[in-house]
């Protein structure tokens, strides 16, 4: 709770500080509230606690996820200050929008209560939209933005009539007494209705197939560091969230976990698939999306382990994700397009952002040292004894598929000319890039620094 609080006067402080014309320490002096932020956080790590009648919880797993969606926002606050300096007027705005979806975020792996699951969806939701329109002279982020705001719209509405369902078969919104129902024999049929729905409306925000068909458009469309809050710390939110709202019915239903099995061979086999013809990095990256939230779903299929193994691959999944897009910003933000054909010669002219962009594709294929081999190792060995060896294994051709179209990518860097001179890069992204994927091999090298948070 005192995250929360935290978090929303930050957020006010950014909205004031424009008032007063400080917009040259808005950056600085947001990273140092969330580092300080970041510290309150772990703090509560060993303590279990709920507030105004359980509609927050505090414990190891709202902590734990609550750090890592902290961290990720100071990356993603450090890049807006160069991105946006273009806009100097809204640069208040663009960073309290991403420090208010952080506050959704928390919210959304806090809840006790399908009243506070709702509002910080709708929190997050919300912020996203604008920041996928916020280029409204350009008809792509336009696009971006109404396309999303539709979709993300009737995806809420589902998800509200499938609470408005459960509440009508249990008379609760409290998580606890819900799921003490649930354990019993005797409620109606609206009640696995209304979890479906609230699975459905859920599966859309994660981007996994059949529900994905809106993020290639809105990655490609929206301003590049939209896409890198979507793809990193929304996609991370939306998987821990349902996470959350599963976990607690002690064993899903046959017919859940054939659900599961079914959505997630095919968003991981869609995914990648439909990522091997692209020429748009960022569409290239929107559909790798859908194929890891294939992954992300395999974790729900051993729900007494899951919630470790996912905290262990959103970290190497996101924190890759945000290296990536520290280089891709750099190298397209003067440019028209995000094509592949602007990352030629990249290993020539900036070896180290290359070997970056690099390290971090390498870690989402899953190739060792990185931490998204290791993930995809403790993933596949928990379902096998789950007893789902045929998701596993279409979860390692899967693997085998997407090293196709990153090496796309990093053969362009090497093997090809760059037509452009060398240009001064600005400390920020070295130090975001650097940063993120050197926390992403020290995950993989000591994978016990996150798996044992959990136990």
């Amino acid at each position: 709770m005192n995250t929360l609080i935290a978090i929303s006067g930050l957020g006010i402080f950014c909205l004031i500080a424009e008032i007063f014309n400080l917009r040259k320490l808005l950056v600085p002096v947001s990273i140092l509230g969330l580092l300080a932020i970041l510290g309150l956080t772990v703090s509560e790590f060993n303590t279990t606690a709920s507030f105004y009648n359980n509609m927050i919880v505090v414990n190891k797993f709202s902590v734990a996820f609550s750090s890592l969606f902290i961290i990720l926002t100071i990356f993603l606050i450090a890049l807006s200050g160069d991105f946006y300096k273009q806009h100097q007027t809204k640069i208040s705005d663009f960073i309290a929008i991403k420090i208010f979806l952080l506050a959704g975020a928390v919210a959304m792996v806090s809840f006790g209560n399908l009243a506070m699951f709702f509002l910080g969806i709708e929190v997050l939701s919300i912020a996203l939209y604008i920041l996928a329109a916020s280029r409204r002279l350009d008809l792509k982020s336009n696009e971006a933005g109404m396309k999303y705001f539709l979709m993300g719209s009737f995806a809420s509405g589902i998800i509200l009539f499938g609470i408005c369902l459960v509440y009508g078969a249990t008379g609760y919104f409290d998580m606890n007494d819900i799921f003490d129902l649930a354990q019993g024999a005797g409620l109606p049929i609206w009640f696995p209705i209304g979890i479906t729905l609230i699975i459905i409306g859920m599966l859309f925000k994660i981007a996994a197939a059949p529900f994905h068909f809106w993020a290639p458009d809105v990655y490609e469309g929206s301003p590049s560091m939209t896409t890198a809050t979507m793809s990193t710390l929304a996609k991370v939110v939306a998987m821990a969230t349902l996470y959350k709202l599963l976990s607690g019915l002690t064993d899903l239903s046959p017919k859940v976990e054939l659900l599961i099995v079914i959505i997630s061979m095919l968003s991981m086999t869609v995914g990648n698939i439909m990522a091997l013809p692209q020429k748009n990095v960022k569409r290239m990256l929107a559909f790798s999306g859908i194929s890891h939230a294939g992954f992300m779903l395999m974790a729900l299929l051993s729900l007494p382990t899951a919630a470790t193994s996912l905290l262990y691959y959103t970290s190497a999944y996101a924190l890759a994700g945000i290296a990536s897009f520290a280089v891709i910003i750099y190298v397209t933000k003067d440019k028209n397009n995000e094509d592949i054909s602007n990352f030629n010669g990249l290993g020539k002219t900036n070896p180290l952002l290359a070997s970056i962009l690099t390290a971090s594709l390498l870690s989402m294929a899953g190739i060792p040292i990185f931490s998204g081999f290791f993930a995809k190792f403790m993933l596949f060995e928990q379902i096998i004894k789950a007893g789902f060896l045929v998701v596993v294994i279409v979860a390692v051709l899967n693997s085998i598929v997407s090293i196709g179209y990153y090496f796309k990518l990093i053969l362009a860097m090497y093997t090809k000319d760059s037509t452009e001179e060398k240009k001064e890069v600005p400390l920020v992204y070295y130090a975001v890039a650097v940063i993120s994927i050197l926390l992403n091999i020290i995950l993989g090298v000591y994978p016990s620094l996150v798996t044992n948070l959990l136990n």
